[in-house]
């Protein structure tokens, strides 16, 4: 045990000193926070300030689509009509179109019986936002001017156009009854499997990395006439494991103290408040150290059998697919995180951190269903650790000669 500790001491000392923590630590959080502000800014104003001309023979159905995209403050249209339209105005919107006098026109046409029918000429292919509220609108005014022909006064139909708002609640396991939003439940599960997944595969290629350089260098012929492979792996697992959950223990420090700052109090109040319970906050470590260990454990076995870093990257790949399967999950999780394909992917190691977050965030999982998620994950890491130990006793001795897959099975038969 002494030598695991001082290898794990050796490893953590030399990680946490280096310039790589100290710039990924301030790095990663400055990188997502610049993500998520440049899709909130970029998505400000996203389809506003269009100048629309809706034509059509039918006056009092344009002008009520012209009201419907008018009350839509966010879009800011400026919105003209044409109404009796002929064969010569359709070619002089064309021509102003063209000119960029104009975005575009909405022509309808009405029909004998039923709906009418509705075109939106511009220059854009994938202006989906202005399509969308031309959508919204037309359907809109359609109902409208049914309610009305029907008897409806104006005022109820603008009360009806409002909507009913719906608040939501969720019913936890001791019986109590608070305030849920799906939205927000969402985005707090898809962060914690986004940095659970992004810190478990990162400190597991750190591993690799490690058993690489220091078997380029032959570091270890000296290492190995004090310490055993098995100590020598075991306290590398250790201590990269520690760094890992250094770096994420002030990530969760620092966004504690933003979270409760007066600036984010207002921002993260009401329909915006986040939650978290003590079951994710014992959770999330638990996962991490599992997830690290079965990955890092896998890497080191591959390590083992590499002669360069280029060489390993070509099993990076490998890594990304539970995450790919996980993510490509994400809207039948949240949608129905009981479902038989769920809880069968909870139960599945490699993805087991990744969908427990995800089917957290709409709903915590019973107690039952973690204990055999984890179990499973400490049964693979065993075997996996137990593959990867016997790999790197004979590998890391290895040089000068690519490890083919018969070789392999015989460093597992000697060791």
């Amino acid at each position: 045990m002494r030598n695991v500790f001082l290898v794990a001491r050796r490893e953590y000392l030399e990680q946490i000193r280096g310039r790589a923590f100290r710039i990924t630590t301030i790095l990663v959080p400055a990188i997502f926070a610049l993500l998520i502000g440049v899709g909130y800014l970029s998505s400000i104003g996203l389809g506003s300030h269009k100048h629309v001309v809706i034509a059509s023979n039918d006056a009092a159905l344009a002008n009520e689509i012209r009201t419907q995209m008018v009350k839509e403050k966010e879009a800011k249209a400026t919105v003209d009509v044409v109404s009796p339209v002929a064969a010569a105005d359709r070619a002089t919107l064309l021509q102003r179109v063209k000119s960029k006098d104009i975005d575009g026109f909405l022509l309808i046409e009405p029909q004998s019986s039923g709906l009418p029918t509705a075109t939106y000429t511009s220059q854009s292919a994938g202006d989906f936002t202005t399509t969308s509220r031309l959508r919204s609108a037309i359907n809109d005014a359609v109902t409208n001017e049914h309610l009305i022909q029907g008897g409806t006064s104006r005022s109820d139909v603008d009360a009806i156009d409002q909507g009913v708002k719906v608040s939501t609640f969720q019913v936890r396991k001791d019986g109590t009854v608070v305030k849920s939003n799906a939205i927000i439940s969402f985005y707090k599960g898809y962060v914690m499997a986004i940095l659970l997944s992004m810190s478990t595969v990162m400190y597991g290629l750190n591993v690799a990395r490690s058993i690489i350089q220091e078997k380029t260098s032959r570091i270890f012929e000296v290492m190995l006439a004090i310490a055993r492979p098995g100590d020598m792996l075991a306290g590398k697992l250790i201590g990269v494991g520690l760094v890992g959950l250094t770096q994420i223990l002030i990530w969760v420090f620092a966004g504690g103290l933003i979270l409760t700052s007066a600036f984010a109090a207002p921002i993260l109040s009401g329909d915006f408040a986040v939650h978290f319970t003590w079951t994710e906050g014992i959770l999330f470590p638990v996962y991490f150290v599992l997830g690290y260990f079965l990955y890092s454990s896998l890497f080191a076995g591959l390590a083992a059998t590499c002669e360069t870093e280029q060489e390993l990257q070509m099993y990076t790949p490998l890594a990304a697919v539970p995450i790919w399967l996980s993510f490509a999950m994400i809207m039948l999780i949240i949608n129905d995180s009981n479902s038989v394909w769920s809880v069968a992917a909870s139960f599945f190691p490699p993805c087991a951190p990744i969908i427990m977050f995800l089917r957290m965030g709409a709903q915590v999982p019973p107690t039952w269903q973690f204990a055999v998620s984890i179990t499973l994950m400490i049964l693979s890491i065993w075997a996996v650790l137990a593959v990867s130990t016997r790999l790197y006793r004979v590998g890391i001795l290895m040089y000068g000669k690519r490890a083919t897959l018969p070789e392999i099975l015989r460093w597992l038969r000697y060791s």
